[in-house]
């Protein structure tokens, strides 16, 4: 990919590659979105590439991202995650995403999926910016703050706006590659494909 790339992602080859072919891009599977909504969650406070460092790991120790196997982490379970320098060891973000994955089954028992709760937002289809540099992307959006508060009375924490519109950008709810990223129009013929624009 060019030069041209968001200048958030250029201070590793890793933040690169995530840029490369992951942010951005639209995501529907249930899993993925959970994953995302819990490493989102972990990286409040801190920057993402700390949570991209700890990504792997993270998958491990956390069964896959698994919200039928989260769900059940007894305490001491969470006590053993608190003993893993391999995560962000801290006690709340730990035990929310124990809270998250029993939030997921109560809207299965509902009948309703991760994915459609959360795309209800965009109305089902991927909103796609006009960002000319990064002083244009907000930080909330009134669809963000919806999300939260509506994820929030569904039993979810670690869910405030910012962090949401976070979500909202990396699992392609929202475009928000600058103009003239090369990226940009490939999350574009993504969301064609998907049937989301």
């Amino acid at each position: 990919m060019s030069d041209k790339r968001c200048d958030w992602c250029l201070s590793t080859p890793l933040y690169q590659q995530y840029h490369d072919e992951e942010w951005g891009r639209p995501v529907t599977d249930e899993q993925t979105l959970f994953e995302f909504l819990l490493l989102e969650g972990a990286q409040a406070g801190l920057a993402w590439i700390t949570v991209l460092n700890k990504r792997a790991h993270y998958r491990h120790v956390f069964d896959g991202f698994d919200a039928d196997k989260i769900a059940r982490y007894t305490p001491k379970k969470i006590e053993r995650l608190l003993q893993d320098p391999g995560i962000i060891r801290n006690r709340l973000k730990v035990q929310s995403a124990v809270k998250n994955a029993r939030a997921v089954l109560e809207l299965r028992e509902r009948g309703v999926s991760l994915a459609d709760f959360l795309w209800q937002f965009t109305d089902g289809r991927v909103r796609v910016n006009r960002r000319r540099s990064l002083n244009d992307v907000p930080a909330t959006t009134p669809e963000s703050g919806a999300m939260s508060k509506a994820l929030k009375k569904a039993g979810f924490s670690f869910v405030g706006s910012t962090i949401m519109y976070a979500h909202m950008q990396a699992t392609g709810m929202v475009n928000d590659h600058l103009q003239g990223c090369p990226a940009r129009e490939q999350c574009v013929d993504a969301a064609r494909a998907k049937g989301l624009l």
